[in-house]
């Protein structure tokens, strides 16, 4: 879930180590052509219920919501009611088990919106626990170079490890900003995952399966998740040695 634009479906891609699109099924397993969904998504209509599936790993089913800056009244009813009911449905095959909610770092002064506090704070997320995962981490990259600027230093002259430590500041400061805003709201966050450079196939996905494993209520689940995803046998080996 989040914003337009915050980067989910490359999150997913890595997760599921694919550089294709994911195939649409409705929910009743009958799959749906791309130019229709695309056709549905152009004249503002996207549904939650739609189930996304990867073929280099159709293990995990993903739900994507519409991007919630431009979501109607009825949108966010409708996101709501499927999050309630899904999160408790006793039919295996139509529960929900985690969900990621993206932020994008791409402004940080306006990191939290007024569309994101309504959900944690009108949505019930008491059972399926909700990860925040703050994306676009390297988008601050200008920042820390203004600032750096500002401070006096020479661009060309500066080490790159003294712009990256730059860069962690801020995203250390704008995943504290995010935490301090969501943590107040009624139905917080169970977890908080910064991310960067997704774009890149290479890059790890490791502390956010680690992370969503965490917070999941079952042992049953977590050993679920470690089996199905592809992106980390480092935490495989993590989690067979701590069961």
């Amino acid at each position: 879930m989040g914003r337009a634009n915050a980067g989910k479906t490359t999150i997913l891609q890595r997760v599921c180590n694919s550089t294709d699109k994911p195939e649409i099924f409705d929910g009743k397993g009958n799959k749906i052509e791309r130019d229709i969904v695309q056709g549905t998504l152009k004249r503002g209509y996207h549904d939650i219920q739609h189930e996304l599936v990867f073929r280099s790993n159709p293990g995990f089913v993903f739900h994507d919501s519409c991007g919630f800056e431009a979501g109607s009244a009825q949108e966010f009813d409708q996101m709501r009611n499927f999050v309630t009911e899904r999160a408790v449905t006793t039919r295996v095959n139509e529960c929900i088990h985690a969900i990621w909610f993206c932020i994008p770092m791409t402004d940080c002064h306006r990191t939290v919106t007024a569309a994101e506090q309504k959900f944690f704070n009108e949505c019930d997320t008491r059972h399926v626990p909700v990860i925040v995962l703050v994306t676009k981490g390297d988008a601050v990259y200008v920042e820390a170079i203004q600032e750096l600027e500002d401070e006096g230093f020479e661009i060309k002259e500066l080490p790159e490890i003294v712009v990256a430590e730059k860069e962690g500041e801020l995203r250390d400061k704008c995943l504290g900003h995010v935490k301090h805003e969501l943590d107040r709201c009624k139905f917080p966050p169970k977890g908080y995952v910064a991310l960067q450079r997704m774009d890149q196939q290479d890059a790890d996905c490791t502390f956010l399966m680690e992370c969503t494993a965490n917070v999941l209520n079952e042992e049953g689940l977590q050993r679920l998740l470690i089996s199905t995803q592809q992106s980390s046998i480092g935490i495989c080996v993590k989690f067979a040695v701590n069961v």
